[in-house]
């Protein structure tokens, strides 16, 4: 299984790291060239309903189909928390009939509902723990 840390690098900055070698720069959204958990956490949804969909998408549309996934959604600063998460994925479908479309739109859907790991779990809670320890 693949390990996941991060390692503070200054004032509120930290690097994301796999033992894959996988890098991403995280830090408070006044800093450069980071990313804000917040924003890791909607790229992280955006690219699992992308995965999610890609089989479906490429067995209508072709290997090489083009998709951009949009999501956003505001913090509520009271409750520290994202109460909505509203996604967009943008994909020429002028190849495809208006029923086609319809059909392929339900078979994404259902693709992202069953096996997108990241917005299953952000639907339905999750439990999270957390501990300090010694080093």
């Amino acid at each position: 299984m693949t390990e996941l840390w991060v390692e503070r690098t200054g004032v509120r900055r930290y690097t994301g790291r796999s033992t894959r070698g996988a890098e991403v720069l995280v830090g408070s959204e006044d800093v450069e060239g980071v990313f804000t958990p917040g924003e890791l956490l909607k790229i992280a949804l955006a690219a699992c309903s992308g995965m999610s969909s890609d089989h479906a998408l490429r067995t209508r549309l072709g290997d090489d189909y083009d998709a951009t996934i949009h999501v956003s959604g505001p913090a509520d600063r009271e409750q520290e928390r994202y109460p909505l998460l509203e996604e967009n994925m943008e994909v020429d479908l002028s190849a495809l009939s208006e029923e086609e479309i319809r059909k392929l739109r339900v078979i994404v859907e259902r693709s992202i509902e069953k096996v997108c790991t990241v917005g299953r779990t952000l639907k339905t809670g999750t439990e999270v723990t957390f501990e300090v320890t010694r080093k």
